[in-house]
């Protein structure tokens, strides 16, 4: 006797992907304002070593360089981007899918 079990993926699968787009999503959307963040202090801590503004928070370690402020922004700039663009690409194939 064979018994045979068919086992449905496709909702598992169609339920990971949708975490892994709301979780994409979610992230992108919050590194974009923690990047500007990061751009602003960096700004400051420039006009802080040209004496144009006031003290910087920060006076002494890794964080108290405004190369190292500019570069957290733009690192955190371009993972936003590619998360936005992975999560735009999971989205059409889902509606794909769904069709």
């Amino acid at each position: 006797m064979q018994l045979r079990v068919k086992i449905n993926y496709a909702s598992s699968l169609r339920k990971a992907h949708s975490f892994n787009w709301q979780l994409a999503r979610g992230t992108a959307a919050l590194l974009s304002p923690a990047s500007v963040m990061a751009f602003v202090l960096g700004g400051w801590r420039l006009g802080a070593d040209l004496n144009l503004t006031g003290q910087f928070a920060i006076s002494q370690g890794l964080f108290s360089h405004w190369q190292v402020w500019l570069a957290v922004g733009a690192g955190m700039q371009v993972a936003s981007a590619v998360l936005t663009r992975y999560a735009k690409r999971r989205y059409s194939r889902l509606d794909a899918a769904t069709l």
